[in-house]
């Protein structure tokens, strides 16, 4: 999951930086385009915040590192909304000329941030009474998330307004 958000966040922010020293208007209309995105989104969690997750019952086996690799790998390539969702969080969080450091510090970044992240949701969830405090707690988790992301949304589009007026 860390190589494949490494690889898009990578693609995001060539797009990114192609589209703010070719096309000020594109970039623009992406960040209008993408703070509607972060409000759908948060819109789509808030909607599913009562849900119920099914969990399955009993123990899994232990698997093939190569093969967890590879379908982890598979799983986060064949999702390109993390694109649309790296793209809208960088225009709506980085300046718009950001230094060589920060592209360049950024990929590694999120590698990091996602290898972390889903490592410790692995572990976390593998385990009977995290999955149950997190099952109990869903609604307001994904509120909270879905606030945090609609905001997110509502700024970008408020930029983009702002510096297209």
């Amino acid at each position: 999951m860390g190589v494949g958000a490494f690889l898009f966040g990578a693609l995001a922010l060539i797009g990114l930086r192609t589209l703010m020293t070719e096309a000020g208007w594109l970039y623009t209309v992406l960040k209008i385009a993408g703070g509607l995105y972060l409000v759908y989104l948060a819109a789509k969690i808030w909607q599913g915040a009562g849900d119920a997750v099914a969990v399955p019952a009993g123990e899994h086996g232990r698997r093939d590192l190569a093969r967890s690799f590879l379908m982890a790998l598979g799983t986060q390539m064949s999702n390109p909304k993390i694109v649309a969702v790296f793209g809208a969080v960088f225009a709506a969080l980085l300046p718009a000329d950001p230094p060589l450091w920060l592209d360049l510090a950024l990929p590694p970044l999120i590698f990091c941030q996602e290898t972390f992240w889903y490592g410790l949701v692995a572990i976390a969830f593998s385990s009977a009474r995290p999955r149950a405090a997190y099952l109990k707690a869903k609604a307001w988790v994904d509120r909270t998330a879905g606030t945090v992301i609609g905001v997110l949304g509502i700024r970008l589009i408020a930029e983009a307004a702002r510096d297209a007026g």
